[in-house]
């Protein structure tokens, strides 16, 4: 990023509330957070075939079984 980019953000900013700053803050984050999410497919190319069938098919009762389930005693 230039430096006459980043100086006009910091000038923009500086004439905002505190509130409002603090809401660019959170968008900056998210949009850092946006860029380091994810892998590419060609990067999980892999581990392609590296469970066997009888294996997959746990996993997938596991994840069923268990991640989609709220326990509301818990809160």
């Amino acid at each position: 990023m230039s430096t006459s980019i980043k100086q006009e953000i910091i000038e923009q900013i500086d004439k905002m509330p505190i509130e409002l700053q603090k809401q660019v803050l959170d968008f900056v984050h998210t949009l850092i957070l946006r860029e380091l999410k994810g892998v590419p497919g060609v990067e999980l190319l892999k581990f392609v075939g590296i469970l066997k069938s009888e294996e997959a098919e746990e996993m997938a009762r596991a994840i069923q079984e268990g991640c989609e389930q709220t326990d509301e005693s818990e809160w």
